[in-house]
């Protein structure tokens, strides 16, 4: 478990490295847009009812749990989750939630998750810009729009 955490944190750091260099040929934001194009193919041929954030994220509220929080960067959450690359290949996770504070991990996350409660489930389809970018994971290809299905386990502030 606590090699989780640490990987999720190193996750996090990588990501905020490499938003602050800046790649000769790589545009965010055509980027973006090139996302925004592969998630509404998938959307339309899986037929997934998902909505789209203001920031390009997609989301289905499957649940949205109860109580009235306010998040910030420091809430504590603990998830349980799957991960899948938009090719349905299934991105092994741990099977017990984890344990992390909100500004801690991914930015598709950070706008994804307060969109539910403690207890909600939520689909989110995210951008490579607001996962992990040009920096490939684990079983992750860089530029990799990521599907999650989130249950809120907990919350606190």
């Amino acid at each position: 478990m606590k090699l989780k955490h640490l990987l999720l944190f190193c996750s996090a750091f990588l990501i905020v490295l490499n938003s602050c260099k800046k790649e000769s040929g790589y545009n965010q934001q055509k980027q973006l847009d090139a996302d925004e194009v592969r998630i509404k193919e998938f959307i339309a041929t899986n037929n997934i009812p998902a909505l789209r954030h203001s920031s390009g994220l997609y989301y289905q509220i499957i649940e949205p749990g109860t109580g009235e929080l306010v998040y910030t960067a420091n809430t504590k959450i603990s998830a349980a989750y799957t991960l899948r690359l938009l090719n349905g290949q299934t991105i092994p996770q741990a099977t017990e939630p984890i344990n992390f504070t909100l500004g801690g991990v991914i930015t598709g996350w950070q706008i994804g998750i307060p969109l539910i409660q403690k207890g909600g489930k939520i689909r989110l389809i995210i951008p490579s810009v607001y996962a992990y970018g040009q920096q490939a994971q684990p079983g992750i290809p860089a530029n990799s729009v990521l599907d999650f299905n989130i249950e809120l386990v907990n919350a606190t502030n």
